[in-house]
C-alpha cells in the first residue's frame, strides 16, 4: 500500500466558541494534484494553515512520508520541504526576480566575502535561478528585472518556481489562478502539470471547478469541518460534486446519493 506524502488524522482547531476544524482527515499521495475544495466556513483554509504550519492544531496527527511530525510555525513546514504559493504571492516587488527566487536563502559568497562582510553571491543565484526556470519552461527577457515589471502570469510563475526550487515533499497553491486573466490561467495551469510530471506533489486550493476537474487527479471535499468525501473526476460530473460541497448529495459505497431533498430539487439533481 502506497504512503501518502502527506497526512492527516482527526484535527482538531477552535476558534473560542467557533470550531474551525472538526476531526479532519487528509491524505495527498505521491506525484498527484489533490485539489481541495469546500463552501465558504468550511475550514479549507484552516486545514491548510495546519498542514502549512500557520496555525498548530487543537489536537490530531500530521504525518510527513508516514512518520509524525510538528509544525511550529511555517519556516518549520518550510525546513521539512513543504512550501506554499499563496494568493497574494508573497513577491518583493521592487527586487529582481533572481532576488525573490532565493528571499530568505541568500547565498553568500564564499570564504571571508560571505562569512565576515556577508557579500551576496549574486552571480550564482542568478545561475540557480535560470537553471529553475528553464527547468518549468519559464520564459523572461532577464532575470535582474523587477518583479513589479512583470505581468500577473509571469509573477505566478516566479512564485511557483521558487517553490518547486525548495519542496522536497510539496507544494501547496492557494487560489493560484484566482486574480489572473484566461490566458495568463492556462500558464498557470501548465506550471501545475509540469510540477506533478516531475513527480512533486500538488496541493491545489480552488474555487474554480473546471480548472479542478481539469487538473486534479482526486478532489477533497471539505464541509463543516471535516473531510466528507474523497472524489476522481472521472467518477462525477461538476454538477454532482458542488452538490455533495453544499451537503445537498452525499457520498455513500462510492455514489453521490441524496442527502437534501429540497436542496437536491433546487439545483436540478432530484
Amino acid at each position: 500500500m502506497t504512503t501518502p506524502v502527506l497526512q492527516a488524522r482527526g484535527l482538531v482547531k477552535r476558534y473560542g466558541h467557533v470550531t474551525a476544524l472538526d476531526g479532519a482527515d487528509f491524505d495527498l499521495m505521491p506525484g498527484e494534484v489533490l485539489a481541495v475544495i469546500g463552501d465558504n466556513g468550511a475550514g479549507k483554509t484552516s486545514l491548510i494553515k495546519a498542514l502549512t504550519g500557520a496555525v498548530v492544531p487543537d489536537a490530531g496527527e500530521i504525518r510527513l512520508d508516514g512518520e509524525p511530525v510538528r509544525f511550529r510555525d511555517p519556516l518549520d513546514a518550510r525546513r521539512h520541504g513543504i512550501e506554499t504559493v499563496y494568493q497574494d504571492l508573497a513577491v518583493a516587488a521592487s527586487l529582481d526576480i533572481a532576488t525573490n527566487m532565493f528571499l530568505g536563502r541568500e547565498l553568500r559568497k564564499p570564504g571571508i566575502l560571505g562569512t565576515v562582510f556577508r557579500m551576496l553571491d549574486k552571480k550564482r543565484m542568478r545561475e540557480k535561478s535560470a537553471e529553475h526556470m528553464a527547468e518549468l519552461k519559464i520564459g523572461l527577457r532577464s532575470l535582474t528585472q523587477p518583479v513589479e515589471s512583470l505581468s500577473g502570469g509571469q509573477r505566478q510563475g516566479v512564485a511557483v518556481a521558487r517553490a518547486v526550487a525548495w519542496a522536497r515533499h510539496v507544494v501547496v497553491m492557494d487560489e493560484p489562478t484566482a486574480a489572473l486573466g484566461v490566458k495568463e490561467s492556462g500558464q498557470v495551469l501548465d506550471l501545475i502539470r509540469q510540477v506533478r510530471d516531475r513527480g512533486t506533489p500538488v496541493v491545489l486550493i480552488s474555487h474554480n471547478m473546471p480548472h479542478v476537474f481539469e487538473l486534479a487527479d482526486r478532489i477533497h471535499v471539505q464541509r463543516l469541518g471535516r473531510r466528507v468525501a474523497e472524489l476522481k473526476p472521472s467518477d462525477h460530473s461538476m454538477a454532482e460534486v458542488v452538490a455533495i460541497m453544499t451537503g445537498a448529495l452525499q457520498v455513500s459505497e462510492g455514489k453521490a446519493v441524496v442527502a437534501d431533498e429540497g436542496a437536491a430539487k433546487a439545483i436540478g439533481l432530484s
